[in-house]
């Protein structure tokens, strides 16, 4: 008398939780995102009575400036020598780029003016001081 085997392996994979694992790994990477809210120097910048936005953020490259004499660009530090070619080479890359100096109140105006200097070297020429809004 011959038996017939009934097992049979069952090699498909349940995927009834993976909607819920996905949804709790997004909600968990949500959660433990930090977003940093600037880069640069630690700065104190000026008041201004009236203060303009930029229209677009995009095109828009950071000079911070500390009180200190430190020029930082995109989290690196850089001596005024060395600014027109780094931004000559934004500059080249992005014709529309507008420069946003955030220099602290209590910065040496020989440095602003050297770093003007330099900028007009690179053909930076669009420039805009970054300030914030007095409180009367």
């Amino acid at each position: 008398m011959a038996f017939n085997r009934k097992t049979q392996l069952d090699t498909e994979i349940p995927t009834a939780s993976m909607p819920d694992i996905i949804f709790m790994l997004l909600i968990f990477f949500m959660v433990t995102t930090v977003l940093r809210e600037y880069s640069g120097l630690p700065i104190e910048l000026p008041r201004a009575k009236r203060i303009e936005k930029l229209k677009s953020k995009r095109h828009t490259s950071h000079i911070w400036v500390s009180k200190d004499g430190l020029i930082s660009i995109e989290d690196k530090l850089y001596d005024v020598a060395s600014v027109r070619h780094v931004m000559y080479e934004k500059r080249v890359s992005d014709p529309q780029l507008t420069v946003s100096l955030k220099a602290d109140e209590s910065a040496k105006m020989k440095l602003i003016s050297g770093l003007h200097v330099e900028l007009r070297k690179a053909d930076a020429l669009k420039l805009n001081y970054s300030t914030k809004t007095a409180v009367d």
